[in-house]
């Protein structure tokens, strides 16, 4: 303020301010001699400063001289505003304007409401089921309400005149003038305001900290509360009602990954089923009141499988096989789907299919193995029925294993009084991705459509996938043998001597051969044990037989001959010998060593490293060792002697 008057002092020396007694001066003469122009530099920089000092100061002027309410001064002769500088063309509109109307009332300030009654939490999540608590943000079911907000925070602001010509400055002090013109345009602008607003009055729904994180981050927020997790068995849960003979109409989905079907199909489920259905058959059949289950076979995650060189009416027969193989020839299916839910396929003829054998009051259960797929599935079944967006909300979909925790009941797809559940992923020991960390299972997990690698191996040689299996050709009655590694393309393979296995395993595993992550973790994943495989074939140009490791992928085998195979894994992980699934085999083959990964040049350049700092290591402790620096000087003595 000081220096706004320091400015405009010698300017408003003439101007007499309301309440004050003293007269105008009359204007100027016109013989009055002016000042001679200014020649000095200084003097022109000052003068400069001075006026975009005064360019500055604008809108503390206009503030001054509204809070004055000074009165208009057009009566004035021109000559004395004329004498008014050009720096100042804001004092010179408002001496040559009217009044300006009184200012109006400021509107009171907003009230923001401490209550939220948009927001709703419910007992269980809707996005992983698990009870949701709001007392310890380390245990599972954690969840924050959200900060209160104004409830006019959305509201537009008013429109300002064309004429105002300090649209910055007023902005900055908060001055907006509203003008006559501008009716129009706020009543057009009162419908978009309640627009915005009405979705704001529809409840929200709360899901848990670790549904936040997965569905916007991808991983869990906290790695440590993972081992608090309750483990779900259906068997026990679900179980009873399936064998019960009173009750609503039972159906069970049982979900299959088409890249590792036998690890993830759920065995004891689909005997639970089978052996219900015998029990209750016969009741059936005399008319008796009967809770008759039946399954439906869902193989998930069919765009991962190379599709064109597969048949859909082969891979419907291996999956139906491939079942009763695992949970028993007298399991009855009532029907085999294959689906992708990332790609749509087959999602609208399961949803039929379910409606038409859940009835109008069936209970149907999805049930599959972690990471199969299910929340998935059922989101896209629910986008397929338009039930999506609901108070419900979608289920939390991510590739970390064990998303789903509790029964979740997903409303208004299957209709009528019909009722779907989504249930937890069930832990199977047998397969190799439950004793990986999360960064171990990002290397194994197949996220891509897979693509063969082919080796031409001979008796004597071996195939490593990762640090995790080796296949060895220990007899052969032909010349060679061709392998084909179905897995992860993150996975780095190697080639070599079956004579140099131990040495493979003592250097390279958990550096070039990953997972494990790390030479320690190595011995964390257990025993290193085999298993021996007698195969036969007759064919060179297609594969015959798969080897499967649960949780991994498989080997295809090619030959036209026998061959006695052994596979290397460790103790307690699932190896299944099956009828092949895909036939074909790469074009081009692979070469011997390990495979181009990012993995194994990464291992490499730190191998490396280690080598030439313990060369240079080795070279500094030869040089101090022999340097004469470090043995006694002869001259001493000598120097004694002399004298």
């Amino acid at each position: 303020m000081y220096a706004l008057f320091g400015v405009l002092g010698p300017l408003t020396a003439h101007l007499v301010l309301p309440n004050t007694k003293s007269p105008i001066p009359p204007p100027p003469r016109e013989n009055v001699q002016h000042p001679p122009p200014v020649t000095n530099w200084r003097r022109r920089r000052r003068h400069g400063k001075m006026l975009s000092h005064a360019r500055r100061l604008q809108p503390a002027l206009r503030r001054l001289l509204r809070a004055t309410a000074a009165p208009s001064l057009s009566h004035l002769p021109s000559t004395y505003h004329s004498q008014i500088p050009k720096a100042f063309p804001l004092l010179r509109r408002h001496l040559s304007s009217s009044p300006p109307p009184p200012p109006t009332a400021s509107p009171p300030p907003a009230v923001v409401s401490s209550t939220l009654p948009a927001v709703t939490a419910n007992a269980n999540c809707p996005g992983c089921g698990i009870a949701m608590q709001s007392a310890d943000p380390a245990l599972p079911g954690f969840f924050n309400l959200p900060s209160p907000k104004s409830p006019d925070y959305r509201a537009r602001l008013a429109p300002v005149t064309d004429d105002d010509t300090g649209i910055s400055a007023s902005l900055k002090t908060g001055h907006l003038r509203e003008g006559p013109d501008n009716s129009r345009e706020v009543d057009a602008a009162a419908p978009l305001s309640t627009e915005a607003t009405e979705p704001e009055k529809k409840s929200k729904v709360l899901v848990c900290a670790r549904c936040h994180s997965l569905r916007h981050y991808g991983h869990v927020k906290r790695a440590d509360a993972e081992a608090l997790l309750p483990d779900f068995d259906f068997v026990a849960a679900v179980g009873p009602r399936l064998a019960s003979p009173s009750g609503a109409r039972s159906l069970v989905l049982l979900l299959a990954d088409a890249s590792d079907f036998d690890g993830s199909f759920p065995r004891a489920v689909a005997r639970l089923v089978a052996v219900a259905s015998e029990a209750h058959h016969a009741d059936w059949r005399r008319g008796a009141p009967s809770n008759l289950p039946r399954a439906v076979l869902v193989v998930t995650k069919l765009d991962l499988l190379p599709t064109p060189a597969l048949s859909p009416d082969d891979v419907h027969a291996w999956a139906q096989s491939r079942a009763r193989a695992g949970a028993g020839a007298d399991l009855q299916l009532a029907g085999v789907h294959l689906v992708s839910a990332a790609r749509g396929w087959g999602v609208r003829d399961l949803l039929h299919h379910v409606r038409e054998l859940a009835g109008a009051r069936g209970k149907v259960w999805a049930v599959g193995a972690r990471n199969v797929g299910k929340s998935t599935l059922l989101n896209a079944i629910a986008r397929c029925s338009g039930a999506e967006g609901g108070q419900q909300g979608t289920l939390t979909e991510a590739p970390v294993p064990g998303t789903t925790l509790g029964v979740i009941r997903v409303d208004g797809v299957l209709g009528a009084q019909a009722k779907l559940f989504d249930t937890p992923g069930l832990l199977h020991g047998h397969q190799l991705t439950s004793r990986l960390t999360l960064e171990e299972q990002k290397l194994v997990q197949v996220r891509k459509e897979m693509r063969p690698r082919t080796y031409r191996l001979k008796a004597g040689q071996s195939i490593h996938m990762g640090g995790l299996a080796r296949l060895d050709i220990e007899d052969l009655t032909v010349g060679s043998i061709y392998v084909t590694v179905w897995a992860s393309p993150l996975l780095p393979l190697h080639m070599g001597k079956t004579e140099n296995a131990a040495s493979m395993m003592k250097d390279h595993f958990g550096l070039q051969l990953q997972p494990p992550i790390g030479e320690k973790r190595v011995s964390e994943l257990g025993k290193w044990v085999r298993k021996l495989f007698k195969v036969s074939g007759d064919n060179w140009d297609k594969n015959t037989m798969d080897i499967a490791i649960s949780g991994l992928g498989w080997y295809g085998i090619s030959l036209k001959g026998e061959a006695v195979l052994g596979l290397w894994t460790y103790d307690g992980v699932d190896v299944v010998p099956r009828s092949s699934l895909v036939h074909e085999r790469a074009s081009i083959f692979e070469e011997a060593g390990f495979s181009v990964s990012k993995i194994v040049s990464q291992a490499d350049s730190m191998t490396n490293k280690l080598k030439g700092n313990k060369k240079t290591n080795k070279k500094k402790d030869s040089k101090a060792s022999s340097s004469p620096s470090a043995a006694p000087e002869p001259s001493e003595p000598a120097a004694v002697i002399d004298a």
